[in-house]
């Protein structure tokens, strides 16, 4: 496995203006720091004494998740702590040193959970079938067991905006569920509460501070190596809508904070059978009160 090119793709040509420069780095950083700060104030996601597990799979979204926490954590009203947990799923040629290298040069607490899940992946999902299911179980598991027994209060994980938007086309179109990623929620055990510190951030601005700060990513050879994914077939058709209407991702994301239940469908959401004219107004609209 080799790291990535520092250059992503998409990534526009650094300005040649130091100075400029500078200015159009510290606004993209003050933008996803306020956006940052706003979410975990929405749905309060960190509280006084809190003791953070900031998980970090070496990509860029993870990185700018634990460089943001960082810059809350010097400015916030509260006194939290943050702990930085890789999980090394002994994919082969991964470069072991590089997440210790960076994370020694913060000066913060940080742990590497070393658990083969890759070859239980490998042993149980036939060829050509999506391995990211099995995948993602497994690594939840292990780290929720590594949060019980280091008394961390909250699971920071590094999905942003977009993630959530494609999460839910995903679910209504292969799943048939209106559901996708809750910025904050309570683990199935229960004795877990996951925060989404990047809810409001786009993928677009976090790519472009990666390519800014130069992070050292680290590729998964899972993921990576499966082109026909579901989820950057949604990717693609979200790309495309862009294209033609500018601000549809953002729209639909925004229209999952603004739901209307007794407009939708579900019964067990929204009492359509006990639903009945209010005698009252009835009456009072009949006789023109």
């Amino acid at each position: 496995m080799t790291l990535l090119p520092l250059k992503l793709k998409g990534m526009p040509a650094p300005e040649q203006d130091p100075r400029k420069q500078k200015y159009n780095t510290d606004k993209l950083v003050k933008r996803l720091r306020r956006q940052v700060g706003k979410a975990v104030m929405d749905y309060g996601m960190i509280s006084d004494g809190d003791r953070i597990m900031v998980c970090l799979s070496g990509g860029k979204d993870s990185y700018a998740m634990l460089e943001l926490l960082l810059s809350l954590k010097r400015s916030a009203p509260v006194d939290f702590e943050l702990v930085a947990v890789n999980l090394d799923q002994k994919q082969p040629g991964f470069p072991a040193d590089v997440l210790p290298r960076y994370l020694d040069g913060l000066g913060i607490e940080w742990h590497v959970i070393e658990k083969d899940t890759y070859s239980v992946v490998q042993r149980i999902v036939p060829e050509g079938k999506t391995t990211c299911g099995l995948c993602s179980r497994l690594r939840r598991g292990t780290l929720y067991e590594f949060a019980r027994k280091h008394g961390m209060t909250r699971i920071a994980l590094g999905h942003h905006l977009d993630d959530i938007v494609e999460t839910f086309f995903l679910n209504l179109f292969h799943g048939a569920t209106l559901k996708a990623m809750p910025p904050k929620l309570k683990s199935d055990c229960g004795r877990h509460i996951v925060i989404r510190p990047l809810a409001y951030c786009r993928e677009r601005d976090l790519s472009q501070l990666a390519g800014i700060r130069q992070y050292p990513i680290i590729p998964c050879n899972l993921c990576g190596s499966q082109p026909r994914l579901e989820r950057q077939a949604i990717k693609q058709m979200l790309a495309e809508w862009e294209r033609i209407q500018p601000g549809r991702t953002l729209n639909t994301f925004r229209a999952l904070s603004n739901i209307s239940p007794s407009q939708l469908c579900d019964p067990g959401l929204f009492d359509f059978a006990g639903l009945e004219v209010d005698s009252a107004n009835a009456i009072g609209t009949e006789t023109g009160a």
